[in-house]
């Protein structure tokens, strides 16, 4: 089986090549290396199953199948896996646009290329797309609370509008789609400055500064560690559908900001010292996800996060000695 995966230089992105080489698959990574890294492909690129095509997917159609023209070698794609985006409030702060555009440009493109192909097109949605949400825990048949105009509007409403799109080509001109939500993912491969809450905290320990802690910490976060995520990922893009259903992927172990720190200062055997920071503007204050229809699928977030902290904090002690 071929697939295409964009933005397959990125942490979630890689880990998904990674799975995919493994299971015996070829793959065609596409990725402007915005936020994403060429190291997080050896394993993928190594295998000789997956080929990088360096290029931006915000593109259209006919320019897209160009891009890929070569690696494509006349083949055609099975299965595309939209992961292409920031995900990071620093990294879509300071490329609005370059996110709207992947979110919104690239997907009709890309939804062009798998009608094209007759390929199974997998769109990588957010929970951010519920806002800060006045449902408690959220479900997928919840709309959200976004603020359309605020700093955070260009992903989640372009990751909105992605998803409008998808249920759009998916009614109207018969796409075989799919939508994916992720809650709050972490684990290797993970960019350490790119602001996220686990890299944050592990690059002030790292360098013996107080754990950052936006607001008041009370917050809540559902962490779900890379490995749970990729397996969920891939049951969603293998199961057939009746129907579009858009599922979360998630963990349901609602912890505060604060104590999610406490266990990472654990792991690391540090003892906790606190900088308190301004909250982000939009900052939902609870996020946790509804799990039912992903456990319809016979699945369950096996990794506790003390565990997921702990594989996550020796790969980026491994990864920081190995590029000292």
């Amino acid at each position: 089986m071929l697939h295409l995966v964009t933005g397959g230089a990125g942490f979630l992105g890689s880990h998904l090549c990674n799975s995919l080489v493994d299971g015996g698959d070829r793959v065609i990574i596409v990725d402007n290396l915005s936020t994403g890294h060429v190291r997080n492909l050896e394993h993928a690129v190594s295998s000789g199953r997956a080929t990088f095509v360096f290029g931006d997917v915000a593109t259209g159609p006919n320019e897209l199948a160009e891009l890929l023209r070569d690696a494509l070698a006349g083949d055609q794609v099975d299965r595309i896996w939209h992961l292409a985006s920031p995900a990071s409030p620093e990294a879509y702060g300071k490329h609005p646009w370059e996110t709207l555009a992947v979110n919104g440009l690239a997907t009709m493109a890309l939804i062009e290329f798998a009608l094209r192909h007759q390929a199974r097109f997998l769109f990588t949605s957010t929970s951010e797309i519920y806002g800060d949400p006045l449902v408690h825990p959220q479900p997928e048949s919840y709309w959200g609370n976004v603020d359309p105009i605020g700093l955070r509007s260009c992903y989640d409403e372009g990751k909105r509008f992605g998803e409008a799109a998808i249920a759009a080509a998916t009614r109207a001109r018969s796409l075989d789609g799919r939508i994916v939500r992720f809650f709050n993912c972490y684990g290797p491969m993970m960019e350490q400055g790119d602001g996220r809450l686990i890299p944050a905290l592990i690059d002030a320990i790292q360098n013996g500064k107080p754990l950052p802690v936006q607001g008041t910490g009370k917050q809540t976060r559902s962490m779900t560690f890379v490995d749970d995520a990729i397996a969920l990922l891939l049951l969603v893009m293998d199961r057939p559908q009746a129907a579009l259903q858009p599922i979360n992927i998630g963990n349901d172990d609602e912890r505060s900001v604060e104590d999610i720190a406490r266990a990472l200062a654990t792991v690391a055997g540090v003892t906790p010292d606190f900088a308190y920071e301004a909250a982000r503007e939009g900052d939902p204050q609870r996020r946790k996800p509804d799990l039912t229809l992903a456990r319809g699928y016979g699945w369950a977030p096996s990794t506790p996060l003390e565990e997921g902290l702990r594989i996550t904090w020796q790969w980026f002690r491994e990864d920081r000695l190995a590029f000292a």
